[in-house]
C-alpha cells in the first residue's frame, strides 16, 4: 500500500499544499505550485505564504509583492488571489470573460453602463501607467475629477474591472491601503489548454479532491472543469473513497512534519474545496464561517482535521493569540500549540502572549 494511503485525506493535503514538509525556495514558487492562493485577507495571506516557506518572515512575503515576483489580483471566483506573473494573462482570459458577464447585473444596478466602464477603464489603465504605483483613494479621486462617480460599490467595481481586463494588479499596502500598477503583457494559451493547465495545478497541489472541487474552486462551468479534467487525468492518481471518486498527485503524501498547525482564516486547506467534510466536522462549520457569511476565522489544525479556532491582535510590543479549541487540549496538544505559537511570533517579529475562551 503506498505510504500516502495510509494517511488521512486532510494529512494527504496538508502535504500537498505545501504546509507540510515544504520544499518551496520562496513565495513565488509557492504560489506557481498552487496555481492560484487565496488572498482576500492581506495579512493572513502573508502568513499562509510564510507557512509553506519555512522560516521567512512577513518583510519577506511583503518584499515578493513589491518586487511582483507574485501578483495579487481578482482571478479564480472573481476573489481576491496570488497568481504568478507567468500564470496571470492566460489565467485571467480563462476565468474573466464569465466573471464579467456574471457582474452584468451588478452593473446595471450601480448605473455602470458600457460607456462608463469602457472610459474608467482607461483612466485607470493610463494613470498606473503614466504615474506608475497609484493607491485606491488616488484613483478614486482621478475618476472623481473626471466625473465618474465612486460611490457606493462603484469604485471597486471599476478597480476589479480593470484588474479583469488585464490592465492592472493590486500592488503592495501603502500605510494600510491598497495601491495598484499597470500590469505587464504577458503569455496566453490556447483555451483547451489552459483548461488542463488549471486543473493540474489544482488537483497536483489540492488533492485528493473531487471534480466537483475543482468546479467550485475555479468557478468554471461543469462542462469546462470536466474538460480541464479530462485533459490532465492521465497524469493523475484516481482513487474511489467514500462513494466520491478522488484525483491527485501521482506522488505519495509524506506524514506531516507537525501534528498542530495554525492557519489563516482564508487559507486554501479550508477555501479550496466545496465539500469540507474530510477535515471539518459539520457542527463547527459555523465556528469557521459564522453564519456562512464569507468571512473565515483562522483554524487550529491537528492531525489533518480543524479542531478550534485562534485570532490574533497585533500591539506595539507583542501579539496577542486568543484560542478557542473545539475540545480539550492535552499536554501533547498544548506542548504543539506552544511550539506554532512561537513560530508565528518569529514570523511577525513580536513576543507572543495567549490566551484561551
Amino acid at each position: 500500500m503506498p505510504l500516502s494511503k495510509k494517511l488521512t485525506i486532510g494529512q494527504r493535503r496538508l502535504h500537498h499544499l505545501g504546509v507540510s514538509g515544504s520544499t518551496f525556495k520562496d513565495a513565488a514558487d509557492a504560489v506557481a505550485w498552487l496555481g492560484a492562493m487565496q488572498g482576500q485577507d492581506y495579512s493572513g495571506s502573508l502568513w499562509a505564504l510564510a507557512l509553506r516557506v519555512p522560516g521567512t518572515t512577513a518583510a519577506d512575503i511583503e518584499k515578493a509583492i513589491v518586487d511582483a515576483t507574485i501578483m495579487r489580483t481578482w482571478a479564480v471566483r472573481g476573489t481576491l488571489h496570488y497568481v504568478a506573473p507567468a500564470d496571470i494573462h492566460w489565467m485571467l482570459a480563462l476565468l474573466a470573460p464569465r466573471l464579467i458577464a456574471g457582474n452584468a447585473s451588478r452593473y446595471k444596478q450601480l448605473e455602470l453602463d458600457a460607456p462608463t466602464l469602457q472610459r474608467s477603464t482607461h483612466l485607470i489603465a493610463r494613470a498606473v501607467t503614466d504615474r506608475g504605483q497609484l493607491s485606491r483613494a488616488e484613483l478614486f479621486a482621478l475618476l472623481e475629477a473626471s466625473n465618474i462617480s465612486t460611490a457606493g460599490q462603484r469604485g471597486f467595481h471599476m478597480l476589479q474591472r480593470a484588474g479583469l481586463e488585464r490592465l492592472v494588479y493590486q500592488g503592495p499596502m501603502l500605510r494600510n491601503e491598497t495601491t495598484f500598477r499597470a500590469l505587464p503583457s504577458g503569455g496566453m494559451l490556447e483555451k483547451e489548454v489552459a483548461l488542463a493547465q488549471l486543473a493540474s495545478r489544482y488537483f497536483v497541489s489540492h488533492g485528493p479532491a473531487t471534480l466537483e472541487d475543482f468546479t467550485h474552486w475555479s468557478g468554471l462551468t461543469v462542462v469546462e472543469a470536466r474538460a480541464g479534467l479530462d485533459g490532465c487525468k492521465a497524469t493523475l492518481q484516481t482513487e474511489q473513497m467514500d462513494g466520491q471518486r478522488f484525483f491527485s498527485s501521482a506522488h505519495a503524501a509524506a506524514p506531516p512534519d507537525r501534528a498542530l498547525y495554525l492557519l489563516p482564516g482564508f487559507d486554501e486547506f479550508i477555501l479550496g474545496y466545496r465539500d469540507r467534510s474530510a477535515v471539518l466536522d459539520a457542527e463547527f462549520a459555523d465556528a469557521i464561517c459564522p453564519g456562512g457569511n464569507g468571512v473565515f476565522t483562522p483554524s487550529i489544525v491537528l492531525n489533518g482535521r480543524v479542531v478550534g479556532t485562534w485570532r490574533r491582535t497585533i500591539k506595539a510590543r507583542t501579539v496577542e493569540i486568543a484560542c478557542s479549541p473545539f475540545m480539550a487540549l492535552g499536554v501533547r496538544e498544548r506542548r504543539l500549540f506552544a511550539e506554532e505559537l512561537e513560530r508565528f511570533g518569529r514570523f511577525v517579529g513580536l513576543p507572543v502572549t495567549f490566551s484561551q475562551t
